[in-house]
């Protein structure tokens, strides 16, 4: 459990167009602008949606969206469910922090956080992490259903690198 902070413009974009909670003058009849309240909750149901879309299966899942901040709370089977959780949900364009509520099952060791620099590339962060460019696999794996393809990441986006021991 704790925070994790994220590149906020960088990730998923499935918050669809920028609204804005700020009132424009507008004619009588016109529908009010959503509040930032509004807004955020249409956010924490996307990520809950996201969550779900992705197969993760988190008991008593609950996330909440305040301005910047995803706070996830629930029950994941495993430790790297939990942490493709927390991924998924901070590589969304829009989120730069997360903060982790979520408990575990089945503990098993924590994975590194790696954000992704421009010219990276799976088999480069597997020789730096691992002394093996040929274990990139394991990176990949580790990342799936969020990585569909390994030569698709990106600058600024975040991996899971897991304990090969």
């Amino acid at each position: 459990m704790g925070l994790f902070s994220f590149i906020k413009n960088a990730g998923a974009k499935i918050f669809g167009s920028k609204e804005k909670a700020t009132p424009t003058v507008a004619a009588p009849t016109a529908p009010a602008a959503p509040s930032q309240e509004e807004l955020d909750s249409r956010k924490a149901d996307q990520l809950v949606n996201l969550i779900k879309g992705l197969g993760f299966e988190i008991d008593n899942l609950y996330v909440a969206v305040e301005d910047d901040t995803a706070t996830i709370v629930g029950k994941a089977g495993s430790q790297a469910d939990k942490e493709k959780v927390i991924l998924a949900v901070g590589n969304v364009d829009g989120i730069a922090t997360v903060d982790d509520r979520l408990e575990v099952e089945v503990e098993e060791p924590v994975a590194v956080f790696y954000t992704v620099k421009s010219g990276d590339s799976l088999s480069k962060i597997a020789k730096a992490h691992y002394g093996d460019a040929m274990q990139y696999p394991a990176i990949f794996e580790a990342n799936k259903p969020m990585l569909k393809h390994a030569d698709e990441i990106y600058p600024g986006q975040v991996l899971r690198i897991p304990n090969l021991a």
